[in-house]
């Protein structure tokens, strides 16, 4: 799986997910520092990654569009280092690789990790 990493993430988070056998490239090194979402969601489509963010917009756009990728994880913790939050982000990327691989959007907390199948239906507000 190959995962673009944010800029809201620390570029330490690529030889983290390498090591852990992932192919991982962090923003900074493939596009320009002040990118709008969507150009980093059309990278990650056009070259076939998973976006790992701690921004909500991303989420907050697939559900908006109703899009079918790229798949997206956002990491919701205060403590964003990977050598502390690491070996639970690759725990849930290994768990959930099967629908990453198919459109999700995996939110992983302290205490869990959710997946929801992409594309996000909004609930019609009654």
């Amino acid at each position: 799986m190959k995962v673009l990493i944010d800029m809201n993430l620390s570029p330490r988070w690529a030889p983290v997910l390498v090591d852990a056998g992932f192919e991982a490239v962090h923003w900074s090194h493939v596009g320009r520092g002040n990118a709008p979402d969507v150009e980093i969601m059309a990278y990650a489509a056009s070259g076939d990654f998973v976006v790992l963010t701690h921004d909500l917009d991303f989420g907050a756009t697939l559900a908006i569009t109703g899009g079918n990728g790229p798949s997206v994880i956002q990491i919701r913790a205060d403590d964003l280092d990977p050598a502390t939050f690491g070996v639970q982000v690759i725990g849930a990327i290994i768990q959930m690789e099967a629908a990453l691989r198919d459109g999700a959007l995996l939110t992983i907390d302290a205490s869990r990790a959710r997946v929801r199948l992409l594309p996000l239906r909004i609930a019609p507000k009654a």
